[in-house]
């Protein structure tokens, strides 16, 4: 059986006790930190930079998961790998060059993602994703934690596994946004292989037992 990842949002974490937050991540059942970085410009927000990444990176002791939703992101991959980022993900929406700037990634040694808006189809990335160790599909339009699930996100999913099984593709599925207790087990059943868990996991009364139940969904899987 498949073992899914789960990668809580350090985004709807408390900042004002962040060493703790990621301190409860560490000592979790969680498999990666999830860190979103925006520029206010590809989204209507601004969140941190490689610095808060690097700092971050110095008291998790699981990988970092960095999701660029920032314009130009190629100028910063190798900024954001010296940081610590082990999977770092670019948006297609952003990158007229997607295929360099994949490469890039992992010429850095980092897993290379491609995250695609909710608007965006699966099908742009038909010619790479040979390429792609990671595709995250926005379940939520991005800029803002906390939003309402988007459901067209389980067709979509189905979609996306069914090209990547297509190609004999290694690529991973990673859904983020709005993601919980509700619809993890039909995420899992819809080809989904990382959940990121943000206001779920850090809103939750007992965070640690949200992580291990989100870990312990056994779906059968319907494609």
């Amino acid at each position: 059986m498949r073992k899914h990842i789960v990668a809580p949002s350090v985004l709807a974490a408390d900042f004002t006790r962040l060493a703790e937050e990621i301190e409860m991540v560490n000592n979790s059942e969680a498999d990666w930190f999830h860190l979103d970085v925006m520029d206010g410009r590809f989204v209507p927000n601004i969140t941190f930079g490689m610095f808060i990444v690097e700092a971050i990176g110095k008291m998790a002791r699981k990988p970092l998961d960095v999701h660029l939703m920032i314009v130009e992101p190629e100028k910063y991959i190798e900024a954001f790998r010296k940081a610590g980022a082990h999977v770092i993900t670019v948006h297609a929406e952003a990158c007229p060059h997607l295929h360099r700037t994949v490469h890039k990634i992992r010429e850095t040694g980092a897993m290379a993602g491609v995250a695609l808006n909710p608007h965006t189809p699966v099908q742009v990335l038909e010619n790479i994703i040979e390429d792609i160790d990671l595709v995250c599909l926005m379940s939520v339009n991005p800029g803002f934690g906390g939003q309402k699930f988007i459901y067209n996100s389980l067709p979509k999913t189905r979609k996306l596994r069914e090209m990547i099984d297509a190609a004999n593709s290694r690529a991973l599925i990673e859904i983020d946004g709005g993601v919980g207790m509700q619809n993890a087990e039909s995420l899992l059943q819809a080809g989904a292989d990382v959940l990121v868990a943000g206001s779920s996991v850090f809103g939750a009364g007992d965070p640690p037992a949200t992580i291990r139940a989100l870990k312990a969904f056994q779906p059968v899987f319907d494609f």
